[in-house]
């Protein structure tokens, strides 16, 4: 990964928007699948750093292949 997408890709960037996310009920996908992985005994901080992986894959696929954000396979 080169220093540009070390800027965008840092993890507490990622759980930032991810917390922001919960707060603001959108997606509403996020909020769900965080109450499910809690719900089941995840811990709320692994649940959330989990949630941060998937949405890194979809921010590297925007910077690598120049694509749009893919919010439905981001909710999935």
């Amino acid at each position: 990964m080169d220093n540009q997408q070390d800027s965008y890709m840092t993890e507490e960037t990622l759980i930032e928007t991810i917390e922001n996310q919960i707060v603001d009920g959108e997606p509403k996908k996020v909020k769900e699948t965080l109450m499910r992985l809690v719900m089941t005994g995840t811990p709320r901080e692994e649940a959330v750093q989990w949630m941060a992986c998937a949405l890194a894959i979809e921010v590297s696929d925007i910077m690598k292949n120049n694509k749009t954000f893919n919010g439905l396979r981001y909710i999935h």
